[in-house]
């Protein structure tokens, strides 16, 4: 049986992406060759690994195990990577980091940048995820480094400090709710919602947080990016509840108020999450002390 990188990273890629047309567009292949290349693979392991169906693929017992394998080689492999790109000009190595929407939108754009700038032979793949599916993808290997809010399950990770993560209520200038000094965000669900798209991490925060009140959030309309969502408000379209670093670049606008979120949930701690730390490749762990080194810097 002979899989090569290729062949391993496109397996990985379908696995994750539960498609083999999302997974052959990450991979860099060709459908057709991605394609190929799965047949090619379960006629040398002589068993299906994965299951076809009308809204993509899922894992056999037997790709759940090459699963295990591919995660364990190509993490070995980058392992390889990192550390002969010490000694390797030119050598590129890739970070894969999971994040909620505060912490992808508001936190990381200028810490990745500086890190880029420093590191040219390195590339991050950033992608956006709710806290639970951060720590969750961590734990499974599907990503190097999470940042997530401190409510999500990180147990057996080790976890770092990251940042204060404060959400905020937006209205619009003369709404109801912008007298108040603070506001529960149970009484601004009576209000319509500017919101963000539907695979946002924060929507799906504040949905759930809504349905534990009984209530849902009466969406007006979703859009995307927090810059959009305030100008949005700032226009009479709703209210928004954004993280507090996104509302105060709007803070000059007289046509929309910040009303703080009485909730104790509206505050939450984002930490920098990884499986083992002693385990990382060389330039991922040299991203985790730069993104640590940053949080202490904005303390």
């Amino acid at each position: 049986m002979h899989f090569d990188l290729t062949d391993l990273r496109l397996f990985l890629h379908v696995a994750e992406e539960g498609s083999i047309t999302a997974g052959a567009g990450r991979s860099g292949l060709a459908l057709a060759s991605a394609s190929a290349r799965v047949r090619g693979m379960e006629e040398q392991a002589g068993v299906p690994l994965f299951e076809r169906g009308h809204r993509g693929v899922e894992l056999t017992s037997a790709g759940r195990t090459l699963l295990h394998h591919a995660r364990l080689v190509t993490g070995q492999i980058e392992r390889m990577r990192g550390e002969l790109g010490e000694y390797a000009r030119g050598l590129r190595s890739q970070i894969r980091v999971l994040a909620n929407t505060a912490a992808a939108a508001e936190f990381l754009p200028e810490t990745l940048a500086a890190f880029l700038a420093a590191n040219p032979s390195i590339d991050v793949e950033l992608e956006e995820r709710s806290s639970h599916e951060v720590t969750q993808g961590v734990a499974e290997g599907l990503a190097d480094i999470g940042i997530a809010a401190d409510h999500a399950n990180m147990t057996g990770l080790s976890v770092l400090p990251f940042r204060i993560d404060r959400l905020t209520l937006i209205v619009p200038c003369g709404h109801p709710l912008g007298g108040h000094d603070k506001v529960a965000f149970a009484e601004a669900l009576g209000s319509e919602f500017v919101g963000l798209s539907d695979d946002s991490a924060l929507g799906e925060h504040l949905a759930e947080h809504a349905a534990r009140t009984g209530a849902r959030v009466r969406m007006r309309v979703r859009v995307r990016g927090l810059d959009v969502a305030c100008r949005m408000v700032a226009l009479g379209a709703g209210v928004a509840v954004v993280p507090e670093a996104a509302a105060q670049r709007w803070r000059q606008d007289d046509r929309l108020v910040l009303v703080p979120l009485s909730d104790a949930w509206a505050e939450r701690r984002l930490r920098v999450v990884v499986r083992r730390l002693d385990a990382l490749p060389t330039h991922a762990r040299r991203l985790v002390e730069h993104l640590t080194i940053e949080s202490t810097a904005a303390r």
